[in-house]
């Protein structure tokens, strides 16, 4: 006799079923959990462990305060290793928007060990935040020593290429790239940022750029949810080329 299935993904599919054929419209709110609850005639723990369920599908994100939505199709964006760059899938339905905010502070913690530098020595940090229409798409944290970066930057902006191109200006010449990528749960903070559930796992990039007499001169922080992100690195091999004599 085969098994019933749990009520969690009954509810779960009949959701996904009602998404995939337009009866729930993207940036649609649903109905309270309540109201779910009683529809589906289960607990609201179960009502809201279908929905994780959705959520770590990308199909449904949970706003704080104003309830649960039909996510809008995220394009997938691709974290290019030794490039140091994020390529994303071109979309002519929506924009890609990333705003930037910058703050100073003094070094602590992991940063000290990320940076080279000692405790409380002044850095800036370069927060990143990309969004697609209205859902936050990917978050990065870019910490340079503070004589390197630069002094007009605004508190708050839009172009984050202009803030790059200056951090590229005032650094030397980079002579060591080191990245790590993991997969990992998103803290509390990053699942609140990018409204993603706790249940889905991101890709964690961290990279540290040298110059050539060793000083860190960036270390980088890049949090990419595991629903739309891919890592690419390309290994090119040098072959000898030997003629023969004779």
């Amino acid at each position: 006799m085969p098994s019933v299935p749990p009520r969690r993904h009954v509810i779960a599919d009949d959701i996904r079923n009602k998404i995939s054929t337009g009866q729930l419209k993207a940036g649609e709110r649903l109905p309270s959990e309540a109201q779910l609850a009683s529809r589906y005639v289960v607990s609201t723990a179960t009502l809201r462990s279908a929905l994780s369920v959705l959520q770590s599908e990308g199909l449904v994100e949970k706003i704080h305060g104003k309830g649960n939505f039909v996510r809008y199709p995220l394009r997938r964006v691709t974290y290019v290793g030794g490039a140091c760059t994020l390529r994303t899938e071109p979309s002519p339905e929506s924009t890609l928007r990333v705003s930037v905010h910058t703050t100073n502070l003094q070094a602590h913690g992991q940063l000290t060990d990320l940076l080279g530098v000692s405790a409380s020595s002044p850095i800036t940090e370069f927060l990143f935040l990309s969004h697609e229409g209205k859902s936050p798409h990917s978050l990065a944290r870019i910490y340079v020593p503070r004589d390197l970066s630069p002094t007009e930057v605004p508190t708050e902006s839009h172009c984050c290429k202009s803030v790059e191109a200056k951090l590229a200006e005032l650094r030397p010449p980079l002579a060591e790239v080191r990245e790590r990528v993991s997969a990992r749960p998103p803290t509390p903070e990053e699942a609140a940022t990018l409204r993603i559930s706790s249940a889905l796992a991101v890709l964690a990039i961290t990279r540290v750029a040298s110059d050539s007499t060793g000083r860190v001169v960036e270390a980088a922080l890049l949090v990419l949810p595991g629903d739309r992100a891919d890592a690419l690195f390309t290994t090119h091999h040098m072959t000898d080329e030997r003629t023969s004599e004779g």
